[in-house]
């Protein structure tokens, strides 16, 4: 909740940016503001995250594919995630945020996103993210009819693969007991 004004303002405002294609790299400038901090005075870890969520939109948006996606009813989730920090955004430091689909899977599009100031990466994120529609998932075929096809270079790294075998949890028609 506490992004959703930003969010909705920065839907209006990736419409009047120019266009990209969904496998071009959105880059998006940003300024740390006081709601970003914490204690330390710096982004939040936590929120990275959720700032990132706005430049998967700006990607999308610019694209063309937010309103094609919103009116098949589907929704973006981020199924897995992971982020390194190598150095702090501090409080009024400009940014930008760099999103680029990296590859996909069977079940998922995986992003790479990178929190870049002065030239350089502050934080790097891997996403893997689904579209779900009130019927499940939305397959890739479904949605690469939707957005078009893949550049046939885009192939998804093999740490990915790993990462994902490694971190998944069972399906949601399993039991995933919690014992420690």
């Amino acid at each position: 909740m506490h992004l959703l004004l930003r969010t909705l303002v920065h839907l209006f405002a990736s419409r009047l940016r120019r266009p990209l294609s969904l496998w071009d790299t959105s880059s998006l400038r940003m300024r740390v503001l006081p709601t970003d901090i914490d204690i330390a005075m710096h982004i939040n870890n936590g929120m990275y995250f959720s700032l990132m969520d706005l430049g998967r939109f700006d990607l999308m948006v610019r694209a063309g594919v937010w309103d094609r996606m919103r009116a098949r009813g589907w929704s973006p989730v981020v199924n897995l995630e992971t982020i390194t920090f190598r150095k702090s955004l501090t409080l009024w430091q400009a940014y930008t945020i760099e999103t680029k689909i990296i590859g996909f899977d069977e079940k998922a599009i995986f992003f790479e996103q990178r929190m870049v100031a002065d030239g350089e990466v502050y934080a790097r994120a891997y996403l893997a993210t689904r579209l779900v529609s009130a019927g499940g998932p939305v397959s890739n075929e479904e949605i690469f009819a939707e957005t078009g096809e893949p550049p046939a270079e885009l192939v998804l790294p093999g740490f990915l693969h790993r990462w994902r075998e490694e971190n998944a949890l069972p399906s949601t028609r399993r039991p995933a007991l919690h014992v420690w």
